[in-house]
């Protein structure tokens, strides 16, 4: 293959961010069109996803400050210990990051409130469309089915949904003693890749990460729909 083939080559892998799509945020997932193609998805989900907002600093810092050591075990860091964000800075480098093509932050609601947070982000276009997939549920609903149903429909959106980012490829890694994150992805039928060697700086450490996948040839009528009714 000549020097300009593999140029090529590795350009439609990992398509320049400066050429990706903004993505256009819902204002709550599912979106409407999801339910429209899946009558039969009850009404009333347990929980839904929405983007988070300045307008939700307080609540948000509330919920994180009071699941700080239930979080803490599982909490990614800044290897080159980068000054910390405020919320204003946060939300702001997410818009940012939406504009760009390169990530979606969504809160997991319940009743009107924030529960927990799940994203996708690392986006790359191209012949690879894949993402990033991280969530956190705070402790007073963990073992409700949060989390996974978090994941469904993020993954719904992500991969199937006209409105969304249209990705091939949606990765969840896991620390190996996370014993309840593997089950999150199980639920779903996520695909077991195995193990990859110091992959992400976690509490001072270069650690270890189990990783799965989700595909959008997955999809099939739904995570969610699969979810909800077992089938």
């Amino acid at each position: 293959m000549g020097i300009m083939s593999v140029f090529q080559s590795l350009r439609a892998a990992f398509h320049h961010p400066a050429d990706a799509p903004a993505i256009r945020m819902p204002d709550e997932l599912p979106t409407a069109a999801f339910r429209a193609q899946h009558p039969t998805l009850p009404a009333n989900l347990p929980i839904s996803l929405r983007p988070l907002t300045l307008d939700d600093e307080d609540e948000w810092n509330d919920v994180r400050w009071r699941n700080r050591d239930w979080l803490a075990p599982w909490d990614s860091d800044d290897p080159l210990h980068g000054s910390p964000l405020t919320f204003n800075a946060w939300i702001t480098r997410q818009r940012r990051s939406e504009e760009r093509g390169t990530g979606a932050l969504f809160g997991i609601i319940h009743r009107g409130r924030i529960v927990g947070q799940i994203s996708v982000g690392a986006i790359s276009y191209g012949s690879m469309r894949t993402g990033i997939v991280g969530y956190w549920v705070s402790q007073q609903f963990a073992g409700h089915g949060f989390a996974p149903l978090a994941l469904a429909i993020l993954a719904d959106w992500a991969l199937a949904d006209s409105t969304g980012p249209q990705l091939h490829r949606l990765e969840i890694a896991i620390l190996p003693e996370n014993h309840r994150s593997r089950r999150v992805v199980e639920k779903i039928g996520a695909h077991d890749e195995g193990l990859r060697l110091r992959y992400m700086f976690v509490n001072e450490q270069w650690r270890d990460h189990e990783t799965y996948s989700l595909l959008a040839d997955d999809v099939g009528n739904g995570f969610t729909v699969r979810l909800m009714f077992g089938c």
